[in-house]
């Protein structure tokens, strides 16, 4: 989505809502359609930023390929390379893949900012949102997601969905 540098003069709005992500085994997961689903207030910005936080420590967000799904193969191959199970660690109360799941976590971060334009992620042509679950058996990831920026012309009138209770955010 290239287009030209332009200034709007608008009210800046802001919204925020947890959602849920379906329990994938392990592994890199595209999940990019799955919450554009959950946020529809999105095509409500003309221009902003979209923040997306996974509310774990033992799975992360990356944005990298979204067609060639070996390439999400070839990540966990290496990821697996890189911070093996069955190492020493001291935290190994919650099984084998636990501190190995931190790690990767740590290596990959636990948040996503996003440019928006025109009611969509910009994301560049082969780019996706994945999650990366390190858990053997994990359940439902939360992720909080957070809009901000001007509305669209045809969306300054119609109210968006009331900011999610911060209570709520937590795992």
């Amino acid at each position: 989505m290239a287009s030209s540098a332009r200034i709007i003069q608008s009210n800046s709005a802001w919204f925020q809502k947890n959602i849920n992500l379906r329990p994938q085994h392990r592994g890199v997961h595209l999940v990019t359609e799955e919450i554009l689903r959950q946020i529809p207030e999105l095509s409500q910005f003309a221009m902003g930023l979209c923040h997306v936080q996974i509310l774990h420590t033992s799975a992360s967000l990356a944005l990298n390929e979204s067609w060639d799904p070996d390439v999400r193969d070839d990540m966990e191959m290496m990821l697996n390379k890189i911070v093996p199970e069955g190492l020493p660690y001291r935290h190994s109360c919650e099984g084998p893949d636990d501190m190995p799941a931190h790690v990767k976590a740590c290596f990959l971060g636990s948040s996503l900012t996003i440019p928006i334009t025109e009611g969509k992620l910009n994301l560049g042509k082969w780019q996706g949102v994945w999650l990366c679950e390190h858990r053997d058996h994990a359940g439902s990831r939360k992720l909080l997601v957070t809009l901000n920026g001007c509305l669209r012309d045809d969306a300054a009138c119609t109210p968006l969905s009331p900011v999610s209770p911060m209570a709520s955010t937590s795992s």
